[in-house]
């Protein structure tokens, strides 16, 4: 990804997924949207399960572990556009910094107030 140094993203790798899930969390409910559709599509985007999913939080893996982990990360996950941070997600190049910048850009569509059918995209 241009502009991100490889500090920038050893640091991104590094955060604890639970600590990121918790910002995720207040963000869509400070904006009125439920936790059970933040988990909806941080399953739909990574393949993990609620149980599975609960596992990978409390036992505190990082963001490069929580991608690594993923059962399937879904198909059409390439089909994510837009800006985010003010980076054209289907412009970043280090796949592991475009896998988190999809999550970051699906959860602000929820907080946004974009419906789920919306956000978890389909080829047309």
């Amino acid at each position: 990804m241009a502009g991100t140094s490889a500090a920038a993203i050893a640091r991104v790798k590094a955060y604890k997924f639970g600590d990121i899930y918790g910002q995720y969390v207040a963000k869509v409910e400070r904006k009125g949207k439920t936790v059970q559709d933040l988990r909806y599509l941080i399953e739909w985007l990574t393949g993990y399960d609620g149980a599975v999913l609960d596992r990978e939080i409390s036992e505190g893996v990082t963001m490069e572990q929580f991608f690594a982990g993923a059962p399937k990360l879904n198909p059409n996950a390439n089909l994510i556009t837009g800006v985010i941070c003010g980076v054209r997600v289907e412009e970043i190049t280090d796949s592991f910094m475009q896998q988190v910048r999809w999550l970051d850009k699906i959860v602000d569509e929820l907080a946004k107030g974009k419906k789920l059918e919306s956000i978890t995209r389909k080829p047309k």
